[in-house]
């Protein structure tokens, strides 16, 4: 019965586990201590607590020290957090230990029955001596000297696929244990091995690696991950060994999506004919003759506005406060760079931001030397700095409200401008600091047409005595004043692009197509060009006479489908706004798109390339012929969202894995059209997260929200357990993150939800992954040794939610999370 508790404790434990997994293993941990106290004194050496005991017995902690409160909470504290660790990490010694102590007593008892030479004693392995000899291959202790990763406040996530940042614990001097172990069991040479049980569990190197059954074993989260290494490369391999970097690289080569859903004024056309914006950390100068995108990099967290330097070279963009993998604040800030090089020049606001940067305006009229921004604080403070120097002249309160514009008078350089939710303020600069005039809206009675009078506070100046009420359904998003002296506004709500002329009347309209969304922002092209920015994430090229034409598609929410075409430069993506794009890698648009009835998660191609499933949040997923984009037939399975669908390479099965715990497998005819269910496959205890294919469909493997890595029969629905049938296996890709060939791709004091995707290129030689801090890494494959080395890159905001390479290895897809973008990246 004891032995049963600590083996439920160690199946069960995880995000799926919870108090019942805590309360299993406490019960398994308690009867298992004491009765491995009577069996033998190795134990007592197992985890040496003197000093976990010297600190809580410490007088200085004690209630009658002069220690300050707070000081003695935040010891209390970190003595809990010791304690909670030590016991998760000796819950899962223990559970292991039982583990192969029955193992070792069945194979003990396997080769007694076979018989053993007359007048010789079979061999037998003492419990006591066994047992000491397992324990040596276990996970130490860490030393209570406050080194190892910093523990997330909140606890952990209870998805791999959970957005997040790290997060600190707000004593940045507070350090925490981490339960993350990583050992190695090295396959022992089937010809050097004996009859005898013993000599499987005597081979303990001095580097770590137990000679017992080929795994390697990875603990996260105090739970054991053990994955099979393969008998080619059993003989040679080693913990020691060190990684080697890829000798190809990633370099970006486009970006899809566009930030318009709650950013205003950031698009611009450039005098060498590129638009300039943005999407995620990423600002994009995109020559639309050419067909050719730019990049600069140099932001490391969203961008949130942008402002041109009157010398059409020299670009401003702010952005947002994030956080580093490692819980270091990044602070919101303002780079200066120049737009021909992608060069900064200047860096601004490094501490003295709040939040973001949502605002940044050049002034016009003094050779542009002076920038003013706008924070996202309470009070939206509003500073104006002297950007080459990079010292700030003066900073006030702007605004309770939220402020959508801050700008320089095209004349004065003295005065500026903000605007936002209830209010206009005019500025001056004098002496150093900034007044406030307030601008009060009079409207007399009447229709369309009447004056509406904008008079500053005091009575004076800066008065607006022409308005055209009615212009718009709704707000007006967008103004662009064009060099023929007209006007052009874009309405929200009517969608309405107008051309007003010098005296404010109507001179013609035109408006956008539904599916782009309301108007954001206006820009000016050559000639009567003009670019539109949507909120749906979209730039429109056209004009008031011919009509707007799609330039740039992105998607409006959280984005987690991307799948490759098996034979074409194209691929598919999927999220939450229901919308499904088939994009061509080649002319970077959508052939077709599709909305559906359910936010989706994931999608896969059968590999004729003829037809795609479509995974969706509540349970259902679709068939689209990828031709016609036509639905041909849709399917229910649970009523849980469906975290991936995948084709078996001959095209004979297809496996849906849920986050019910079930993998729902399909017979597959009429090259992907006609699925009938074969069965389910039950067997693990939390959500499906990853899936692949054996090379000759035979079988496949999955993952799990709690870390179990399980084998499948198609054919019969039953879980594989025998290790032999599957350690040799070759694998058609390698998406799933917990294995032997991509162990390495998880760094020191991961949790085991820090990366939501890998994918293995066709030629098996390199391994991508996104994770949850808006990078993607490049290994070299197999990635099977502790802590890989890989190249690093930036781009994505968000954490990054999925990768893929195209058919032909040429280009890496990546998707961002709450970025809404796709990054498509060039293998060099």
């Amino acid at each position: 019965m004891l032995e049963r508790r600590a083996l439920l404790w160690q199946r069960e434990a995880g995000p799926g586990g919870g108090d019942r997994a805590r309360a299993g293993a406490g019960g398994a941990g308690g009867g298992c201590g004491g009765a491995m106290a009577e069996r033998g004194p190795a134990f007592c050496g197992l985890y040496d607590t003197s000093s976990l005991l010297q600190y809580c017995n410490d007088d200085n902690l004690s209630g009658t020290s002069g220690m300050e409160v707070d000081d003695r909470v935040s010891a209390l504290e970190q003595r809990l957090q010791l304690q909670e660790d030590e016991l998760a990490v000796l819950k899962a010694a223990l559970a292991d230990a039982l583990r192969r102590l029955r193992a070792c007593e069945e194979q003990g008892a396997a080769l007694r029955a076979r018989g053993t030479p007359k007048g010789r004693a079979p061999p037998r392995l003492g419990t006591t001596a066994s047992v000491c000899q397992l324990l040596k291959g276990l996970p130490t202790r860490t030393p209570l000297n406050g080194s190892g990763p910093p523990r997330r406040v909140g606890g952990y996530a209870t998805s791999p696929s959970s957005p997040k940042k790290e997060a600190t614990s707000g004593r940045s001097g507070r350090r925490y244990l981490s339960p993350e172990r990583l050992a190695s069991v090295r396959r022992e040479d089937p010809r050097s091995r004996t009859t005898s049980s013993s000599s499987n569990c005597s081979c303990l190197t001095p580097g770590g690696v137990l000679a017992e059954d080929g795994s390697v074993k990875m603990f996260l989260r105090g739970r054991p991950v053990p994955m099979l290494i393969p008998d080619e490369l059993a003989p040679t391999y080693s913990l020691d060994t060190r990684s080697e970097l890829p000798s190809r690289r990633l370099k970006l080569d486009w970006v899809y999506g566009y930030r318009g859903r709650d950013c205003r004024a950031n698009l611009y056309l450039l005098p060498t004919g590129e638009i300039v914006y943005f999407v995620a950390s990423v600002a994009v100068l995109y020559s639309v003759e050419e067909q050719r995108q730019r990049h600069y990099l140099g932001h490391n967290d969203d961008i949130k506005c942008l402002a041109i330097h009157p010398d059409m070279v020299t670009i401003a963009t702010g952005q947002v406060a994030g956080t580093t993998k490692e819980g270091k604040p990044l602070p919101p800030h303002v780079r200066i760079w120049d737009s021909v090089s992608l060069s900064t020049l200047h860096v601004l606001g490094l501490g003295v931001f709040d939040r973001a940067v949502c605002c940044v305006g050049f002034s016009k009229s003094n050779g542009g030397n002076l920038l003013c921004a706008v924070d996202e604080s309470n009070d939206h403070m509003l500073s104006v700095w002297d950007w080459a120097k990079e010292t700030k002249v003066v900073d006030v309160k702007c605004s309770n409200e939220a402020v959508l514009v801050a700008t320089f008078h095209p004349t004065d350089p003295t005065v500026l401008i903000t605007c936002g939710k209830s209010h206009i303020y005019f500025w001056t600069l004098e002496g150093g600091s900034l007044s406030k005039r307030q601008g009060l809206f009079e409207v007399s009675a009447g229709g369309l047409g009447d004056r509406l009078a904008l008079r500053d506070g005091q009575g004076g100046g800066n008065r607006i005595t022409q308005a055209v009420l009615g212009a718009h359904d709704g707000g007006v998003f967008g103004l662009c004043a064009l060099r023929d002296g007209t006007l052009v506004s874009g309405g929200g709500r009517d969608r309405r692009v107008v051309l007003w002329g010098s005296d404010y009347s109507k001179l013609q309209e035109v408006e956008v197509p539904e599916d782009f969304g309301p108007v954001r922002t206006v820009a000016e092209g050559h000639g009567d060009t003009l670019y539109v920015g949507t909120t749906r994430n979209s730039i429109l090229q056209g004009s008031i006479h011919t009509g707007f034409s799609l330039l740039v598609q992105g998607h409006v929410e959280e984005l987690w489908g991307l799948a490759a075409h098996p034979s074409r430069a194209q691929f598919v993506t999927c999220g939450q706004d229901k919308l499904v794009h088939l994009w061509s890698s080649e002319t970077h648009q959508p052939l077709w798109s599709r909305i559906i009835e359910d936010p989706a998660r994931s999608a896969g191609f059968h590999p004729s390339g003829s037809v795609l499933a479509v995974g969706t949040v509540t349970g259902r997923w679709l068939l689209l012929d990828t031709e016609t984009h036509d639905l041909v037939a849709i399917h229910t399975d649970g009523n849980e969202q469906i975290s991936v669908v995948s084709f078996s390479p001959d095209g004979a099965y297809l496996a849906v894995g849920s986050h019910d715990n079930l993998v729902y497998v399909y017979t597959v005819d009429q090259g992907g059209r006609k699925v009938s269910r074969l069965g389910k496959c039950s067997g693990h205890s939390s959500f499906i997260t990853h899936l692949d294919w054996a090379q000759d469909s035979s079988c496949f493997v999955t993952n799990s929200g709690d870390y179990e890595i399980l084998y499948w029969d198609p054919a019969t629905c039953k879980q594989i357990t025998s290790a032999d049938a599957v350690r040799n296996m070759e694998w058609a890709t390698a998406t799933c993150v917990l294995g032997f060939g991509v162990f390495g791709i998880w760094c020191e004091g991961a949790d085991g939800t820090d990366i939501n995707a890998v994918a293995r290129s066709h030629d098996g030689k390199l391994l991508a992954s996104a994770d949850d801090f808006g990078k993607v890494h490049l290994f070299s494959y197999p990635c099977c040794q502790p802590r890989a080395l890989s190249h690093k890159y930036g781009g994505h905001s968000s954490h990054v939610t999925n990768v893929a390479f195209l058919w032909d290895d040429s280009m890496a897809l990546t998707t961002g999370g709450k970025d809404t973008s796709v990054l498509q990246w060039r293998v060099v």
